[in-house]
């Protein structure tokens, strides 16, 4: 299906190029879990960028692991990012300075400088062309009012140990007023890093199960993890790293935002290229970086355009992308378009570390911020010591079980519960709406009341209708149905479905169920 946002700047396929070019075939396939299970060391749930790398190194260190994916590993969030490695996260460590002091920020980076080494260590230990380049990391700003939060930042980052620098010049085709650069981080193709490291994990013992989704943990002595065929997997230790985490029991999703942001690339004369990775947070957000391709060009990705699951005009916000990318790279021929989705932390900081105040060997991954590459590396290091007995100097600071900065979280936990509320009830509440599905058009879906209950419907291209119950199988938002990537999408804590109720994307673990609504 050509085009579904139906921006007529956009060409190509709605479709990941770090997919399309190594894209998830049988020779890159593991089997499901099959039988009544395993017993290992360690089960990793998750196959991205956290849960492999965290497999590896345990692997690596000598114990006994298991992947468990719901999909294809490498090919959910982590298949869809821009694929930046850097310790610059936008304007972050004025931030952390306020709240976690000069020493927060120290670790934050030293940490985040480690895992864009250990990428680059990974990658030369492996022999695999990821395509990795090193390239300065930029941000930002375009309005005269940005340059002091930019003085601040450098100021911040350079007192956090970074080789930060100030400057108001840029490898980009436009002005910028200010911007804080730091040199020597790298970019790469996802894909082809991970499926090596995946590889290199099945050669150390390790096993990868794709195609088996977790559904049950019972934190006794063994873990037991069980899919949703049944099979059981017995473990000393427990990683729960599905980008945000499918059990509830640590309450984390009332500290995690869902935030999606919609991808457009194109190619570029090699000589155009800006050379850097470039991030600003106005307008929504703009990411610029290159990438190689070939005759002559790079691949030019623009990412932004950020707003919540379930929230937003899509295919407008993909027309306002690619409309942005024309008039700031003329010359670029736009191809392939995809959205990706991350979850911001209430305080900024990753969530890294034991699962809950009383996990003793479950550990969780999450909160990523949109910085999943180096925050990924990084959880799968200090996961792995942890799980080792060892405790890292910036375990503290990523430790889901923090307790001193709940205070200054408190305004944005307010504000997403009160979002999440807003969904949760008000949706329930308002009046009016369809109570036919009459008016639902060919390729678009919509939220009905029919016999005093919501259903989601969606009428396919040869006008048939689909209909689901509405309810997020999750904690019970209602969904939202967004055109553009032809998916139910629910607002609260980003659940997303297949028209037909199938999970795309978690924390909800079972389908939609199925409603017989006649026509």
């Amino acid at each position: 299906m050509a085009n579904p946002s139906g921006s007529p700047l956009l060409q190509g396929d709605p479709e990941s190029y770090w997919l399309s070019t190594v894209p998830a075939g049988p020779d890159s396939a593991y089997p499901p879990l099959s039988g009544t299970g395993t017993d290992v060391d360690v089960v990793v749930v998750g196959g991205g960028v956290a849960g492999l790398s965290t497999a590896w190194e345990l692997a690596r260190a000598g114990r006994s692991v298991a992947v468990l994916e719901a999909d294809r590993i490498a090919a959910g969030v982590t298949g869809h990012t821009t694929a930046k490695v850097t310790a610059l996260h936008s304007l972050v460590y004025a931030r952390l300075r306020r709240t976690r002091g000069p020493e927060g920020a120290r670790l934050y980076a030293r940490s985040q400088l480690e895992a864009v080494e250990r990428v680059a260590e990974v990658a030369a230990l492996l022999e695999t062309d990821c395509e990795l380049e090193r390239r300065p990391a930029v941000s930002y700003v375009t309005r005269p009012e940005g340059r002091a939060a930019v003085r601040e930042e450098v100021n911040a980052a350079t007192q956090a140990g970074l080789d930060a620098v100030y400057v108001e010049r840029t490898g980009l085709p436009y002005r910028v007023e200010a911007g804080v650069r730091l040199d020597g981080q790298v970019q790469f193709h996802p894909r082809k890093y991970l499926l090596a490291l995946a590889r290199d994990l099945v050669a150390r013992g390790g096993t990868i199960h794709e195609q088996t989704r977790v559904t049950g943990l019972d934190e006794g002595s063994p873990c037991r993890v069980t899919t949703a065929d049944g099979a059981v997997v017995t473990a000393r230790d427990v990683v729960v790293a599905t980008h945000y985490p499918v059990f509830d029991r640590a309450l984390l999703f009332a500290r995690l935002s869902p935030r999606r942001e919609l991808v457009v690339t194109g190619t570029i004369p090699a000589e155009q290229d800006p050379e850097g990775m470039y991030i600003t947070e106005e307008g929504g957000k703009r990411s610029v970086r290159t990438a190689p391709y070939a005759d002559g060009r790079r691949l030019l990705i623009v990412t932004g355009e950020s707003f919540a699951p379930g929230t937003a005009d899509v295919a407008a916000r993909f027309e306002r992308l690619a409309a942005w990318a024309r008039e700031h790279f003329p010359s670029v021929v736009l191809g392939r378009h995809w959205a990706t989705q991350d979850n911001d932390s209430t305080d900024t900081v990753p969530l890294v570390g034991a699962f809950h105040p009383r996990a003793r060997h479950t550990w969780v991954a999450t909160g990523f911020g949109g910085w999943g590459m180096s925050g990924g590396v990084m959880a799968g290091r200090l996961l792995a010591d942890l799980v080792e007995g060892h405790r890292p100097p910036w375990a503290g600071l990523y430790d889901p079980r923090r307790l001193r900065t709940q205070l200054r979280e408190a305004p944005a936990f307010l504000r997403h519960q009160a979002g999440v509320a807003r969904h949760f009830v008000g949706d329930r509440l308002r009046p009016g709406g369809a109570d036919t599905v009459a008016g639902i058009a060919p390729g678009t879906g919509e939220v009905v009341r029919l016999k005093g209950h919501h259903c989601a419907v969606y009428r396919d291209e040869d006008g048939a209708l689909h209909a689901v119950s509405a309810r997020c199988t999750h904690l019970g938002c209602l969904v939202a149905f967004n055109t553009a990537e032809r998916a139910w999408e629910c607002p609260c804590h980003g659940s997303r479905f297949a028209p037909d109720g199938s999970v795309l994307q978690g924390p909800a673990v079972r389908p939609l169920e199925e409603r017989d609504i006649g026509e």
